[in-house]
C-alpha cells in the first residue's frame, strides 16, 4: 500500500528504447563541446532515448496494465545510427535539436508495440508517422512570461563520425516524465532486455 501512495495519480508515461551507456557518454562529451549556446538546455546524458510510443498523462490503473503490457513485449536487439543534428521545427525558429535515428527495427518495434496496445484498450495511435529520434537539447524562451523559443547564435556542429555508427539498444524502458524547472526526470517503470 505504501508504495501505491509515493507514486502520483495521473502519470505522464512513454516507452522508449535506451541508448548504451557508450552512445550516451560519446553524446554528453559531443554536448559540452556543441550545444555550448546559452538559449540552449541540453537533455540530461541519462535521459537521452528513442521514444516509441507516447502515452501521455494516464491513471494509476491505466499506468499497471501499460507496464504488463510492456513486460510481455520480446524483440531482438534494435539496429540503429545517429545522424547529424537538426532543428526542429524546421521552418520557424528552433524549439528543439534532435539527432534523427533512422531504424527499421525500431520502427516495426514501434508499430508491434502499438498493435499490442491499441488492442489491449491501452492506447490510441497517432495520425502522425513514426519518426525515431534523440532529442538532445531544448531552446529556452525568450523571455520571462513568452512561449517562443529564444534566437539561437550557435547551432551545434555535426556528430563524429564514430557516433554515426550503426549500434545495437538493447533495452526497451516504460517512463514516468517527471516534470521539473530543469527539465524532465524520467523514471524507469519497467524495463525489457531486448534478445
Amino acid at each position: 500500500m505504501a508504495s501505491q501512495e509515493r507514486k502520483p495519480r495521473r502519470q505522464r508515461l512513454f516507452v522508449a528504447v535506451d541508448l548504451t551507456d557508450g552512445i550516451r557518454k560519446g553524446l554528453s562529451a559531443w554536448g559540452e563541446a556543441e550545444l555550448v549556446d546559452p538559449a540552449l538546455r541540453p537533455v540530461r546524458p541519462e535521459s537521452l532515448h528513442v521514444t516509441l510510443v507516447f502515452l501521455g498523462h494516464r491513471e494509476a490503473d491505466e499506468a499497471e496494465a501499460i507496464e504488463a503490457a510492456v513486460r510481455r513485449v520480446s524483440a531482438p536487439p534494435v539496429l540503429m545510427k545517429l545522424e547529424d543534428p537538426i532543428t526542429l521545427p524546421r521552418r520557424r525558429r528552433a524549439a528543439v535539436f534532435a539527432l534523427p535515428a533512422p531504424s527499421p527495427a525500431a520502427s516495426d518495434l514501434h508499430h508491434g508495440l502499438v498493435d499490442r496496445l491499441v488492442a489491449e484498450g491501452l492506447h490510441e495511435p497517432e495520425e502522425r508517422d513514426f519518426w525515431p529520434h534523440v532529442t538532445v537539447a531544448r531552446v529556452r524562451a525568450e523571455g520571462r512570461g513568452s512561449r517562443r523559443p529564444a534566437a539561437v547564435a550557435r547551432r551545434p556542429g555535426d556528430l563524429p563520425e564514430w557516433l554515426k555508427e550503426p549500434f545495437y539498444a538493447v533495452r526497451l524502458t516504460l517512463y514516468r516524465s517527471e516534470l521539473q524547472p530543469g527539465g524532465a526526470r524520467y523514471v524507469p517503470l519497467a524495463q525489457v532486455e531486448l534478445s
